[in-house]
């Protein structure tokens, strides 16, 4: 007898060209969506850096501020425009940083977002996927920046602003090696995320950097179990080429590690989907 197949299908982390470093507009990556099968797909691009007082201080990073309302107004008229044939979720990414978490959530909280994913790519002010940022660090010196990484995860996790967090070690990408710099710091990140009852995103994208494979690996993932951490799917899809890459291979191995479910969002509800 073959394997069924679960009853919503879905990707609830895309991007599009308005962030500056994706192809393809948003109509694009739900077209893709319909055509891989899909029966919901998310719009999650990066959200503005909002307490920049420039509009657009990176424009190869992320939209401006005053494109922001357009975009949240795409979405919505394209949830319209394809209802009957895809659920479209408004979704966003945006990225945490403690000292300016109030004045994120003052936006995003103005907008009806099916989900709002936190992501951390800056640790002590410097990107995550910055290969050279390891260069000369002692052994205790990775330790710290690796639990400086996971200390901002679990700040991400408790500020009740994230339905979902995103790519919790991404840290790995472009520097394989960070997966084994020795500290309990993820389990007990793990810990509190499941106590704080915030889901994870299993990320195909790991795959477009260094490390290959996703993010988070099979190990975390077994950890995460133990807690009780709701999971999710997102490919992180910067074309619309990537829309629900890998979802079925995720999907068989998740039920390998143990996992019975993994979870959706509307309205901010979190909708539960048996593997």
């Amino acid at each position: 007898m073959s394997e069924s197949r679960p009853s919503v299908l879905f990707d609830l982390h895309t991007h599009h060209d308005r962030c500056g470093h994706a192809r393809g507009n948003i109509q694009s990556y739900i077209e893709a969506a319909i055509e891989k099968g899909l029966t919901a797909v998310g719009i999650s691009d990066h959200s503005p850096y909002f307490a920049e007082e420039e509009d657009r201080p990176y424009p190869g990073i992320t939209m401006g501020k005053s494109e922001f309302e357009g975009y949240v107004r795409e979405v919505l008229q394209l949830k319209e425009k394809y209802a009957g044939k895809i659920d479209v979720l408004l979704g966003v990414e945006a990225d945490f940083f403690p000292k300016h978490l109030e004045v994120y959530r003052s936006f995003l909280n103005k907008y009806p977002f099916d989900y709002i994913i936190g992501s951390v790519h800056y640790v002590e002010d410097v990107s995550i996927f910055k290969k050279d940022r390891w260069d000369g660090l002692s052994k205790s010196e990775k330790v710290r920046v690796k639990e400086a990484y996971y200390s901002l995860i679990e700040q991400s996790a408790r500020s009740g602003l994230f339905q979902i967090l995103g790519h919790i070690d991404a840290m790995k990408g472009f520097y394989p090696s960070f997966s084994s710099i020795e500290t309990n710091a993820i389990e007990k990140t793990l810990k509190i995320i499941g106590e704080e009852d915030v889901a994870i995103e299993i990320n195909t994208s790991g795959k477009t950097k260094d490390c290959g494979g996703w993010y988070p690996s099979d190990k975390i993932l077994e950890v995460a179990r133990h807690y009780g951490v709701a999971v999710t799917f997102g490919s992180d899809a910067h074309d619309p080429e990537r829309v629900g890459d890998e979802f079925e291979f995720v999907r068989k191995r998740l039920k390998e590690i143990g996992f019975t479910e993994w979870v959706y969002f509307k309205e901010k509800k979190r909708i539960a989907v048996p593997l």
